[in-house]
């Protein structure tokens, strides 16, 4: 069984006065039925007061992780309430507030498909007094510094379809970008056609999907711009979310500025063009908020009383830095199902839903007057298997 041996002077020491001020001005949402406002700060939002809204979070939406996959990202939402069972993809979530964790890219063949239907109910959604945001993770940082590695092969061919769509559009993003989910499985059927009747051809089809990833997804690339929009880290009310884990010391040099930097680094927006350095805090290293596992390893992994303390403290005082009850996090796939750790205080949801990964069954977080609850599959939609009361 394994050990782990927390090493304190591997993190910054304590900190008295965090940097929460709230620098970029605040928007409100367009409001039709809701009687209280969303009110957002931060570019990209980082800050968000949602009065009396349902939210529900899936890392595969709350949903988590999704990697790639669209029939299971399809089949959270519509658990989760937000989705048409039609096939239209029509936001039915209300003033209901959707959270993804990040993890979008990689393993599966539909990302931008999936992206474009996030972006598509975020727009139906504000219309009906809600919202949807969006996390990035380890795997969209990943694909903006360059790094392929986990990339089906299925996606090269996505970004190669999408750049030849996004040309009969005469390069109108906003329009192309929003149509995608809808077009996508035809052009994906009639690429496999031409594929298997031209086989000798599927070398330079996926030389032609590296460059075509790379020309989005690069900074500054038209993909990387819209993954820009999104936070590293998300505070709505009392909840905080981020796809690996948030820690004191990341509180300490500013929520907001590590969003603003990410952002700004995906846009490729520098001083100097020669020099795009990658946020680190943010990004890069074990304990970096995209990558930490800290709060959502296993707990056979944790066998020292002592270390589980040292954690426990840790996801305390970033708490109480930050102004939260609860973090929600992702990265980590729980083979257990959705589940709450360090008195509930810690929410890990990747349940590894996409096929790359566990292909398990979807499952989303649902908080509501700050009681939160997991709904599982169809089957038993509204199975409470563990409810926590913050109020």
């Amino acid at each position: 069984m394994a050990k782990l041996s927390l090493n304190w002077s591997a993190f910054p020491p304590p900190y008295q006065s965090p940097r929460l001020t709230q620098t970029s001005p605040c928007s409100t949402l367009s409001i039709a039925k809701a009687s209280k406002p969303i009110v957002v700060c931060g570019n990209p939002p980082t800050f968000v007061s949602a009065p009396g809204r349902r939210i529900v979070a899936e890392l595969n939406v709350l949903v988590g992780d999704l990697h790639g996959d669209l029939a299971q990202a399809r089949c959270a939402l519509e658990m989760a309430g937000v989705l048409s069972s039609n096939g239209q993809n029509l936001w039915t979530g209300g003033d209901t507030v959707l959270v993804q964790l990040g993890d979008i890219l990689d393993r599966g063949e539909d990302e931008i498909a999936i992206l474009s239907l996030l972006r598509s109910l975020d727009i139906q959604a504000k219309a009906s007094g809600g919202a949807v945001f969006q996390v990035n993770g380890n795997h969209e940082t990943m694909n903006v510094e360059g790094d392929f590695r986990y990339v089906d092969s299925g996606a090269f061919d996505e970004c190669t379809d999408f750049l030849e769509y996004l040309d009969d559009y005469g390069g109108n993003w906003e329009e192309a970008f929003l149509g995608w989910v809808g077009v996508s499985e035809k052009w994906k059927e009639d690429r496999k056609m031409f594929q298997n009747s031209w086989g000798p051809w599927n070398l330079v089809k996926k030389q032609k999907g590296v460059i075509a990833r790379s020309i989005l997804l690069r900074p500054g690339g038209l993909l990387a711009c819209e993954l820009a929009r999104h936070a590293v880290v998300l505070k709505i009310d009392d909840w905080v979310f981020c796809h690996g884990g948030l820690l004191p010391h990341h509180v300490a040099y500013g929520i907001e500025r590590m969003n603003r930097e990410v952002s700004h680094w995906m846009r490729g927006l520098t001083d100097n063009d020669n020099d795009r350095p990658i946020p680190f805090m943010a990004t890069r290293g074990y304990d970096s908020v995209v990558w930490n596992r800290l709060y959502s390893r296993d707990v056979s992994d944790f066998a020292d009383y002592q270390n589980n303390q040292q954690i426990y403290s840790l996801l305390e005082e970033t708490l109480q830095a930050v102004g939260a009850k609860a973090m929600v996090v992702g990265h980590t796939p729980q083979t257990v199902g959705v589940n709450c750790k360090y008195d509930c205080s810690i929410w890990r949801i990747d349940v590894g839903m996409s096929s790359g990964v566990l292909n398990s069954r979807p499952e989303v977080l649902e908080i509501r007057d700050n009681t939160a609850r997991v709904i599982r599959s169809k089957r038993d939609r509204f199975n409470e298997r563990q409810v926590v009361d913050y109020t």
